[in-house]
């Protein structure tokens, strides 16, 4: 592995060019080392190589390695997710009080990793076509970069302004399609609807890129995956015919999973399931740290922070197989926090990371077909889904707006802990919804716990613990706590900002 220095925009960022070997070496770019690592088309693939394994695996503290960080975050601000504020990690993010603050770590850390991506998937895209090599291994390599270069946009437009339907010509972060210089000027904020032309061009370029291109493993970008980011650019602009065809080509090829394989951790990329995920080994396994604070039932696991909301166990039928993973938990010092074991290490600590699902794009579907007025097909996809998990099928109201929320509570209860909770409430314009478990006369409700000595005995129940913004304002839709900040430090040197 090769380790080189870019400029990228106000900040040193330092972005590894990796191939397979596990040596790293660190040199300084400079004209020489930019035409030898371009000057083929498998030497400029190691760009993306290492692009990808340095988003995923390196961090600047326990709590912010990789991109995980941006998935965790989003459900620590969510609904779902009752995080515990004694833990370390993500209780700020709980409270609101972190993204808003952006002279704090995360801020920094999120926004340069992100463009630290994009200005190397500019590195590639300006210099692929005059690189050594066959056309179909140029093509492949442009629309792997293409669509990561989209993906760091589509983060951007998701969680640094309000929704696209809200108001697209919402000014929201730099749009930068060209290599970085020291020379550099920082550019102004572009408005969402510029930021998402790029993506739907950059994806739609990277489709066609990439029609003749097979993978080798889950971790790389293909045709499928390409889809699925394009279903969920589709969703959140409200273009609902091409979401649902986008998310029916993306879900081709991957079976909903059954329900042993469900309860198995969600910690394998081999899961037929799985579109698009990052693999953990041994020796490349920083992303897996991502599992201690999801995983609250294995007894490696260090903060088991990301317990469950308890009436997030009553959307539940009880005989779903989701359902099935909830128990209170009776060790000490946790006595009555509700665990929710989705996520579980695989042996030795580590764990693959999920970033796309069949199961996601049958829930684009189903809204996507709701939102446009055919709710027969809504309901007839997201009872596929519902089957599959020994859920109730719907058998509700037909009315529009009845079915749309099914959907948004299906993606709750599905999408749980894969990072779409703040995601989804800024996308569709709602609000957090947390309350104190608590019965009508404003006592807590008693749940019995097993001890580790095998004693059954009842005790307070714990949910949420936070019920309130910073300012002690109730939870609004479209409030200025669920947005991302620009680091002061970007704003400090992008006068254009």
């Amino acid at each position: 592995m090769k380790k080189l220095i870019y400029i990228s925009f106000a900040l040193i960022a330092s972005i590894s060019l990796a191939s397979c070997e596990n040596d790293l070496e660190t040199a300084p770019t400079n004209q020489a080392d930019e035409a030898e690592i371009f000057k083929t088309a498998e030497s400029a693939e190691t760009v993306i190589n290492g692009t990808w394994a340095k988003f995923n695996d390196d961090g600047t503290t326990y709590a912010n390695i990789g991109y995980s960080t941006v998935l965790r975050t989003s459900d620590a601000m969510g609904s779902d997710v009752a995080v515990l504020t004694n833990k370390y990690g993500f209780p700020s993010a709980y409270a609101f009080t972190d993204l808003v603050n952006n002279t704090g770590g995360r801020s920094l850390y999120i926004w340069t990793s992100l463009y630290s991506v994009i200005n190397n998937m500019n590195n590639v895209i300006a210099r692929i076509d005059a690189a050594e090599g066959t056309q179909e291994k140029k093509n492949q390599v442009k629309g792997q970069a293409k669509a990561l270069r989209a993906f760091c946009y589509w983060n951007l437009a998701s969680f640094y302004q309000f929704s696209y339907i809200k108001d697209k010509n919402a000014l929201t972060a730099p749009i930068y399609t060209e290599p970085a210089t020291t020379n550099s000027v920082g550019k102004k904020k572009a408005s969402l609807e510029e930021i998402y032309t790029l993506i739907k061009s950059d994806l739609t370029d990277a489709n066609q890129l990439l029609q003749n291109y097979t993978r080798n493993n889950k971790d790389k970008i293909d045709r499928s995956v390409v889809n699925g980011l394009l279903a969920r650019v589709y969703l959140n602009t409200g273009e609902w015919t091409k979401a649902i065809a986008s998310a029916q080509i993306a879900k081709t090829g991957f079976p909903l999973m059954n329900a042993e394989k469900y309860k198995e951790g969600f910690n394998d990329i081999t899961n037929g399931e799985w579109i698009w995920g990052h693999a953990q080994t041994q020796e490349q396994s920083g992303e897996s740290y991502a599992f201690h604070f999801l995983d609250v039932s294995s007894s490696g696991s260090y903060y088991y922070s990301f317990m469950a909301d308890p009436y997030f166990k009553d959307l539940f039928d009880t005989n779903d197989i989701r359902y099935s993973l909830f128990s209170w938990d009776g060790l000490p010092g946790r006595e009555g926090l509700l665990r929710y074991a989705k996520f579980k290490f695989k042996a030795n600590l580590i764990a693959d990371i999920v970033f796309m699902r069949a199961a996601e794009m049958y829930l684009i579907e189903a809204e996507a077909e709701a939102r446009n007025g055919n709710v027969t097909n809504a309901i007839a996809v997201l009872n596929q889904l519902k089957t599959i998990r020994n859920a109730n099928v719907y058998t509700g109201s037909l009315a529009q707006n009845d079915v749309i929320k099914e959907v948004l509570i299906e993606r709750r209860k599905e999408l749980f802990g894969e990072g779409f909770s703040l995601a989804d409430i800024i996308r569709t314009q709602g609000k957090v919804e947390r309350k104190a478990y608590v019965n009508t006369s404003g006592q807590p409700i008693q749940v019995q716990v097993t001890t580790p000595s095998g004693t059954v005995k009842t005790v307070n129940g714990r949910g949420h613990s936070i019920f309130a913004f910073p300012d002690q304002s109730a939870f609004t839709p479209n409030s200025r706590y669920y947005l991302f900040s620009i680091p002061q430090k970007e704003i400090e040197n992008n006068p254009n900002l």
